[in-house]
C-alpha cells in the first residue's frame, strides 16, 4: 500500500495482504518486534511481480500471553485478537479478499476462531504460515538467522545464547500451563549461537517464493468465485 494513500489510489479489485506479527520477548539478542519485522519483510518480497495486491500496515500487538513473564511483552489476548481480525476483515469488503501472513505461531487459536466466523459469513479470507523443516521454536537459530538477513543492526551479537533445546512435544505441557518463562529463563527455545545471515537469506528466498505462489493461488480462486 502506498505511503499515506488517498482512497482513489486503492482499487476495488485489490487483494489485501496483512502482515501479522507480535510484540514479545525474543531472548536477550532480538528485538521485541521480531515477528512483525519478519512477516512484513516477507510480504514486501512476495508481492513483487504480482498485480492488484497491496500490503496493509502490520498487526503488531497480538496474542502473546505465553511470553507474559518477560518485561516488554505486550498482548491483547486470544479473545480480543479474534475480534480484531473479524472486524478488520469485515471492513475490507472493497478488496477481493484478505490474506493474513503470520510471523507468530501463538496467534493460531485466535486466527482459527476468527476464520471460522468469517467463513460462515462467506468472506474471502486466507492464512499463510511459514513452514521451515527443522526450525527451532523461538528466538533460536532460525529467527536469529532471519533477522541477521533482514536487519542485522538490531541483533545483539554479543548476547547470542542457547536456551531450552528440548522438542516442543517435550515442553508443550509446561509451556501451555506456565508460559515460556517456565521452560526457558532467557526466553530462547533453541540455540541462537549458530545463526548466520547466509542461512537467513536462503530462508527468506524460499519463504517469500512460497508466499508469492500462495497469493497468486488465492487471487485466482477468488476471481472465479
Amino acid at each position: 500500500m502506498p505511503n499515506s494513500p488517498t482512497w482513489p489510489e486503492i482499487s476495488r479489485n485489490e487483494c489485501l495482504v496483512i502482515p501479522v506479527g507480535s510484540f514479545e520477548q525474543h531472548g536477550p539478542h532480538l528485538p521485541l518486534d521480531t515477528d512483525t519485522q519478519i512477516a512484513s519483510h516477507l510480504c514486501e518480497q512476495a508481492i513483487s511481480r504480482i498485480d492488484n495486491v497491496v500490503v496493509a500496515p502490520p498487526l503488531s500487538i497480538t496474542a502473546s500471553g505465553e511470553h507474559s513473564g518477560f518485561p516488554g511483552t505486550l498482548s491483547i489476548g486470544n479473545n480480543a485478537f479474534t475480534t480484531v481480525i473479524v472486524e478488520l476483515v469485515r471492513s475490507c469488503d472493497w478488496a477481493t479478499g484478505v490474506i493474513l501472513v503470520h510471523g507468530h505461531g501463538g496467534n493460531f487459536e485466535a486466527v482459527q476462531q476468527a476464520t471460522a466466523v468469517l467463513n460462515s459469513e462467506h468472506r474471502n479470507i486466507a492464512s499463510w504460515w511459514p513452514h521451515i523443516p527443522g526450525a527451532d521454536a523461538h528466538a533460536g537459530h532460525t529467527e536469529t538467522s532471519l533477522m541477521l538477513a533482514i536487519n542485522p543492526n538490531l541483533v545483539r551479537i554479543e548476547k547470542l545464547d542457547v536456551g531450552n533445546v528440548q522438542t516442543m512435544s517435550e515442553i508443550q505441557r509446561d509451556l501451555q500451563t506456565h508460559g515460556v518463562r517456565a521452560v526457558s529463563a532467557n526466553g530462547i527455545l533453541g540455540d541462537a549461537r549458530s545463526a548466520t545471515a547466509e542461512h537467513g537469506i536462503e530462508l527468506i528466498a524460499r519463504l517469500s517464493e512460497n508466499l508469492h505462489t500462495f497469493i497468486l493461488s488465492a487471487q485466482q480462486q477468488w476471481s472465479r468465485s
